[in-house]
């Protein structure tokens, strides 16, 4: 939401300094995004015209612009005091802001426009305020507020906080999915440390929240599963999405450029971004309370838990929590084993080590480009040497709805490829120069991989479908596309040089070839959004893992239906699934196979894929876990959860042999090939390069 620009109540307001209104806190900023419906494909190193505005496809989906000028402002203050009867006041107000030489002062404004839309915005501001992203009313978690409406004025306390804050509790320009269900799940988490802090308090004498902000006293709102509005999606989650829809409504906006009504990762990112900023408003409001106040005791219960001389009871999951913080202390890695990496303006989604020049690591960020980082030696003392900056977008508004979903490393080192929020694919060489433009999708892209002769790139969309890119030839162009997903594309990912498997939102896993217009085979054992594919190393089986809560392996070979195995023992959301580069196909094949699932659940599994069990559950994640990586050998495993906390997991026993804290999120995390460093990547816009030895 726009911060504006406040009306002072005076006989002669001041008039607006003209020129526009405008910059990153104005719905203009935050407009829809773009996206590009021409189907050629090239190579475009300037990249300055994703989505021409001439364009005449009738696929091209109409950005809507919204922009605010001084002189439409000035017309309307003009208008209100000749309506109020500030006869000498309107005058003079004229005669200053020079409105008879605008070009909007023959506007036929109609009686009480001032008003009418400060009205609009102000129920705009009490949806924000009020509503939970599951639409249901915040008051609701504290019946003794029910019968007392909270007051929205122009000028009270919860209206001005919005025009405040640092950033808008609302983004409409939304992040790309990978950050999506990262926020949705630490938002889940917080809710429940909300649920058990509020029951605490309560019992210690402290009240029902009375003397909260809005947000405190609805700290379950972290609870609603931040989701799409896709048919076919639980109750819930289509309660989140409407309210998310409502709310870019009011301020007139399509919920995404092409018009599209079904379910989408996006929304998922808008609604958690829109939580996370009001949870971080939340521990602002704290900070600036008393800090013996019993709000300030149940705010720092609800951010940290580490809030001193608290009245909040501790019980056996503090102090569990506790015990786990000190024996870390004892396998953390120390200051002289990190190197961070800091030249990214906004969060880092992925990052990927180069499998044969092995001392370059891309980083793909929100800021509107990737990176191409040079170790400066072995170590982590040695610094880095240079940095390539593979730019999205060449300004400020050219960069917008540029985020970078995606990359990967071509095989044999040579090329990077990068996936954009605007549905264009780019193909870079190590040393960042552009190669190839691809454009061809209408949507963003999720998910981009090679082929093992780097003669093809697979790519993945929310417009729904998947694209075999030919990039043998100077020119890289489109092999096939296929249309076969009915909502949007999630992950790809490649059995050999033609057969790949992609899953979707529409609850399907399906496998494709280049050449055939019809799917291979078709699995529909999820029951919910299907968030990632993986084959095993010798491509024959092929692991799912669901918002069901469940992964799935399936032997393709068979041709049965129903999957091979069906591992149920998460209690949450499946982000990602990675087979061990061990056993048959691998480069270790006398190593057992093996695959690892991560859930929201704080958790990560070991599975043996020759029976089905469980060889392993590692829970010291206090937080849900969204990135796991197996070293080259296969003996060790990486996970990264939202907390900032990095493990390294010993696989034969499952015990952790090292760990890393860092500051925000972890996106991702990826071992080199030398299995000697672990690159890992923040919310915090940085990357951390932790040395690793056995």
């Amino acid at each position: 939401m726009s911060k504006g620009n406040g009306i002072r109540k005076s006989p002669t307001p001041t008039p607006v300094p003209a020129t526009p209104v405008g910059g990153d806190n104005t719905p203009s900023a935050n407009a829809n995004p773009s996206t590009n419906s021409s189907t050629s494909s090239g190579n475009d190193a300037g990249d300055n015209s994703a989505n021409p505005r001439g364009s005449s496809n009738p696929s091209t989906a109409e950005r809507m612009s919204m922009q605010i000028s001084s002189d439409e402002i000035n017309v309307l203050i003009y208008r209100y005091l000749q309506e109020a009867g500030f006869v000498h006041s309107a005058f003079t107000f004229a005669y200053e802001s020079m409105i008879g030489r605008s070009h909007v002062s023959k506007a036929n404004v109609p009686p009480g426009a001032l008003v009418s839309f400060l009205q609009k915005g102000l129920q705009y501001i009490a949806i924000e305020e009020t509503l939970r992203q599951d639409g249901s009313d915040s008051r609701n978690q504290h019946p003794h507020q029910q019968d007392r409406d909270i007051d929205f004025t122009l000028l009270s306390p919860h209206s001005i906080k919005t025009l405040t804050r640092k950033n808008p509790p609302i983004r409409l320009n939304v992040p790309p999915a990978t950050a999506a269900a990262a926020i949705k799940a630490r938002l889940e988490l917080e809710a429940n440390h909300a649920e058990h802090s509020g029951a605490a308090v309560g019992r210690n004498g402290h009240g029902h929240g009375h003397g909260l902000p809005p947000q405190a006293q609805a700290a379950g709102i972290g609870a609603a599963s931040v989701t799409a509005f896709q048919t076919g999606v639980d109750s819930a989650f289509r309660q989140n999405a409407q309210s998310a829809q409502v709310m870019q409504q009011q301020q007139g906006q399509q919920v995404f450029g092409n018009g599209h009504g079904h379910g989408m990762k996006q929304m998922k990112a808008a609604a958690a971004t829109s939580l996370l900023e009001s949870h971080n408003e939340l521990k602002r409001d704290a900070s600036a309370m008393d800090v013996d106040s019993p709000a300030r005791q149940e705010v720092l219960a609800l951010g940290s838990g580490s809030g001193k001389d608290t009245d909040v009871m501790t019980g056996p999951q503090e102090e569990a929590e506790a015990s786990t913080e000190k024996e870390d202390l004892l396998s953390r890695a120390s200051p002289d084993e990190v190197l961070e990496l800091n030249k990214h303006s906004s969060e880092v989604f992925m990052c990927a080590w180069n499998p044969i020049y092995t001392d370059l690591l891309a980083t793909g960020s929100g800021d509107a480009s990737a990176r191409i980082w040079r170790m400066g030696g072995k170590k982590a003392k040695d610094g880095s040497d240079i940095s390539r900056l593979l730019q999205h977008g060449t300004n400020s508004s050219d960069k917008k709805n540029k985020d970078v979903t995606t990359l990967e490393w071509s095989s044999n080192g040579e090329l990077l490829a990068t996936g954009s929020y605007d549905g264009v694919a780019r193909v870079w060489s190590r040393s960042g120069a552009i190669v190839h433009t691809l454009r061809g999708h209408i949507g963003p892209i999720f998910s981009l991989k090679w082929n093992k002769t780097g003669t093809f790139l697979l790519s993945g969309s929310y417009d729904k479908t998947t694209i075999v890119w030919d990039v043998s030839g100077e020119k890289g162009e489109i092999k096939q596309q296929f249309i076969h997903h009915t909502a949007p594309a999630l992950d790809v990912d490649w059995k050999d040089d033609l057969t790949f498997a992609s899953c979707s939102t529409d609850k399907t896993v399906l496998i494709c070839k280049v050449g055939s217009n019809a799917p291979l085979h078709q699995f529909r054992g999820h029951n919910d959004e299907v968030n990632a594919v993986k084959w095993d190393p010798s491509g024959t089986l092929l692991a799912s893992c669901s918002d069901d809560s469940t992964a799935k392996v399936w032997d393709v070979s068979s041709g049965k239906p129903d999957p091979l195995y069906n591992f149920t023992s998460h209690k949450q959301e499946i982000y990602t699934v990675k087979w061990s580069p061990t056993g048959p196909g691998s480069k270790n094949p006398d190593k057992p196979r093996m695959l690892a699932t991560a859930s929201f659940d704080s958790t990560v599994r070991l599975w043996n894929a020759q029976n089905g069990s469980c060889l392993a559950i590692l829970s010291r994640h206090r937080e849900s876990v969204y990135s796991v990586a197996f070293s080259p050998s296969g003996d060790y495993l990486a996970s990264g959860s939202l907390a900032g906390q990095l493990y390294v997991w010993r696989v034969k026993d499952g015990k952790h042999i090292k760990n890393f804290k860092g500051q925000g999120d972890i996106f991702e995390v990826a071992w080199n090939k030398e299995e000697t460093r672990i690159a890992a990547c923040f919310s915090s816009n940085v990357v951390n390069v932790i040395d690793f030895k056995v």
